[in-house]
């Protein structure tokens, strides 16, 4: 699917405006193969819901697809573009692509095109794998992303495996021209509020920040726009 100047106003659009994007799991047979109609079956069941996007390719299911020796991101992102293909040329609204991004600077840039050449029109960026690397080495793996895709941040915080990423690294990250939203896990408040602090105060564009759902029942996800409009 080509990514027109008028789809990607269009897409944009709706994602700063707020929008539910459920993580698309994997479905497997008995024998924990790909179960291609069911997987098809999952990305029908969101989209007659009314999800506003899918993200797929960032389930804790679908970790292991990358795999070499399994060999699936690319069916899995294939199946999914294709149900949404039909889902849109039925008449139905625009859906947001979304799929994950992980690994190290050669993984992810590899990983970058492979969803673009798919049709996605953004990755969510995982820095899971680099927990090693200080906050210039994160930014400019973000930067070389980015140039690929436009980027989701994502803040998995330490609550659940992840790493502090301070006020100081989210300052820069909401600089990057191509991020278009952050993520958030917002089990710790204030490493919540670090990123809401940065973005609201630094920032000269647009950005959405999204929410788990899990952990705050009292709502649906929604994004929050912070600091200008476009």
């Amino acid at each position: 699917m080509s990514d027109t100047n008028t789809q990607r106003s269009e897409w944009r659009k709706r994602l700063s405006g707020g929008l539910v994007i459920p993580a698309h799991p994997l479905a497997l047979t008995a024998e924990r193969r790909l179960d291609e109609r069911r997987q098809r079956a999952l990305t029908r069941y969101y989209l007659a819901a009314g999800a506003g996007g899918l993200a797929v390719g960032v389930h804790t299911t679908q970790f292991a697809i990358r795999d070499p020796e399994v060999g699936l991101f690319g069916p899995v992102l294939e199946l999914a573009a294709e149900e949404i293909d039909r889902f849109e040329a039925a008449g139905s609204a625009r859906v947001v692509r979304i799929a994950g991004i992980c690994g190290r600077t050669p993984q992810a840039v590899t990983e970058a095109a492979q969803i673009r050449a798919a049709g996605y029109h953004a990755g969510l960026l995982s820095l899971a794998a680099m927990k090693d690397a200080d906050d210039a080495m994160l930014l400019e793996h973000c930067r070389a992303v980015s140039e690929i895709v436009p980027i989701i941040g994502f803040y998995l915080q330490p609550a659940v495996g992840g790493r502090t990423l301070p006020y100081r690294f989210w300052r820069q990250f909401a600089e990057i021209e191509n991020v278009i939203a952050i993520k958030i896990a917002p089990f710790n408040r204030y490493q919540t509020l670090d990123v809401v602090r940065a973005v609201s105060s630094r920032s000269p564009r647009y950005r959405a920040l999204y929410r788990k759902r899990r952990q705050h029942r009292d709502g649906p996800p929604h994004a929050l726009p912070l600091h200008g409009a476009g």
